[in-house]
């Protein structure tokens, strides 16, 4: 078939800030809202994301060849998209995507591990401490989802939609968002909302509306991590059943949006999957989703703080002393500077920032002081919903010494066991004096613990070391990963990469939780600390 193709030229922010940049759309038979990127466009995008990344193109007949060199594995890895058959191919979908700075394939933290003077910095990642499987050739089957590529007047045409579900979105975390007037590479599109939302609202065209339920279909799909535990065989089988279909293939954007946020809240109903915002078509519109997970894990939390205000109307304060015991508490796993270096530039330990790094120098300043009384040292997890995955390794690392952290790719198949080191006192050498593992440790947990704060205790579980107490955590075992409708609704859902452990060689995800080696039956257990010293006490060999 042949198509009236017209272009236009857009200028692209990231999170809102403008970029400097512009990028050239296509649009056919009169369409404006379904763009698409042309392949040498495409390569153009990449190689600013992937800054230090070699990527080059050819093609011949129907075949257009994307070559990465991926140096860490010194190989050159394609990806090719035809035309003909309306396919994308990766010969390996991981090695494609890799960050610059991953040490590994399926590397989930982002600090780099080295300064700009090429010290040290933080995180240490164990060259022989991986273990990896690389996963199958992926090949995307647009054509089984009834979405077409574009070859025609020596231009290779590629729905802007498909390559942020497949390539920006997973391996940058960044979707690509395109509300008539610019793009916007955004990780959280509410970042930037006044921008987003400064568009003209209206219905979706035939066209956009066929392609965006095929596509959003294509994506969770391939994407959804929990998608086999939520025994769901597609999601247009899912749609028809749950009555969505009617709503998703209707020109009336609300109800489209709509019908995603009853998804996540009543299908989905997990932790990782949240409502960000409502697209363009619509403009804002205040909805808070819950779902009943959410709400179940919501009205604990509620009642956890009402337990602990109790004993610390002031606040728990996130190092205290009771005796011979050390109690650190954080209720999110964060990331404060923007540089790692900041925590070097302080001499005193006690000038560190409150996040949860700053928090972890101060306390191991205090505890490996000389004369220091700690024998037992206690993280409080229990009001902790997670954050930045990298925090949680650098608290695995500081209790064990290592930490070692599985991770299972659900689309290729691939699986990867990192291993890291903490520079914990600050003197960018990664030894023994970074850890407490000499100590007795102890870690609470709750239903409410979850995703980086159900990784750590699920990873202290595993290793014999450390002593649960509480309840079993409350799962999630994907990482988060944002996505978005062709149309602009903006979400995030389980990703298709599951955190797990490694036991006798085999990978086991951590989304049932780690169980407790004993059972707190009243909330006044975590925070009547005087007495829990006495019971940790009692639980230590002969008693202190």
């Amino acid at each position: 078939m042949k198509h009236e193709i017209t272009s236009a030229v857009f200028p692209m922010y990231y999170e809102g800030a403008e970029t400097g940049m512009d990028l050239t759309l296509y649009f056919l038979d009169g369409v404006t809202d379904l763009p698409y990127i042309e392949a040498n466009d495409f390569l153009m995008l990449i190689s600013e994301m992937y800054d230090g990344v070699k990527f080059t193109i050819s093609s011949e007949g129907p075949v257009v060849t994307i070559n990465r060199t991926n140096d860490l594995y010194e190989q050159d890895i394609p990806l090719t998209f035809d035309f003909d058959n309306d396919t994308i191919n990766f010969m390996d979908y991981n090695l494609f995507c890799m960050k610059a700075t991953a040490s590994t394939i399926l590397d989930f933290t982002n600090l780099p591990g080295f300064n700009d003077a090429g010290e040290p910095s933080l995180l240490q990642k164990v060259d022989n401490g991986a273990y990896a499987r690389f996963g199958d050739e992926l090949q995307i089957p647009l054509a089984d989802y009834d979405i077409e590529l574009i070859q025609q007047d020596g231009l290779y045409l590629i729905p802007l939609q498909t390559i942020s579900d497949f390539i920006t979105a997973p391996a940058q975390m960044s979707g690509l968002y395109f509300n008539g007037k610019c793009v916007i590479i955004s990780e959280d599109i509410r970042s930037c909302l006044d921008l987003y939302y400064d568009a003209p609202t209206g219905e979706r065209s035939e066209a956009l509306t066929k392609y965006g339920y095929n596509e959003l279909c294509l994506m969770l799909d391939y994407l959804y991590g929990m998608k086999g535990s939520h025994d769901i065989e597609s999601f247009d089988k899912l749609f028809h059943e749950v009555g969505f279909d009617a709503l998703l293939k209707g020109s009336e954007v609300k109800q489209a949006d709509g019908a995603i946020y009853r998804l996540i809240t009543d299908y989905l109903d997990d932790n990782h999957s949240k409502w960000h915002a409502f697209s363009y078509l619509n403009g804002p519109i205040d909805y808070t989703a819950t779902g009943l997970s959410r709400a179940r894990m919501g009205n604990f939390r509620q009642r956890q703080l009402d337990a602990r205000a109790e004993y610390y109307p002031d606040g728990v304060p996130g190092y205290e002393e009771i005796g011979n015991t050390a109690y650190i508490t954080f209720d999110n796993f964060e990331i404060s500077v923007e540089n790692p270096d900041d925590y070097y530039a302080v001499e005193d330990p006690m000038d560190l920032p409150d996040d949860t790094i700053g928090l972890i120098m101060k306390a191991h300043a205090m505890i490996t002081r000389e004369d220091s009384p700690i024998e037992n040292v206690v993280l409080d997890l229990s009001s902790n919903g997670g954050g930045v995955t990298d925090t949680a390794i650098i608290t695995i690392a500081w209790f064990l010494g290592e930490a070692s952290v599985g991770m299972k790719d659900t689309m290729t198949g691939a699986i990867c066991s990192n291993t890291y080191r903490a520079d914990i006192n600050r003197d960018r050498v990664f030894d023994e004096n970074d850890t407490i593992s000499d100590k007795n440790l102890f870690c609470l947990t709750s239903s409410f613990s979850f995703s980086c704060a159900n990784l750590v205790p699920c990873m202290f579980k595993e290793s014999g070391v450390v002593t649960l107490l509480g309840r079993t955590s409350g799962g999630g075992t994907c990482t988060i990963q944002p996505v978005s409708s062709a149309w602009g609704t903006s979400f995030q859902i389980s990703g298709n990469r599951r955190t797990s452990f490694m036991k006798n060689g085999s990978f086991y995800d951590i989304d049932r939780g780690a169980d407790p080696d004993h059972v707190f039956t009243t909330l006044d257990q975590y925070y009547d600390r005087a007495a829990l010293t006495d019971y940790i006490n009692s639980l230590c060999w002969g008693g202190k």
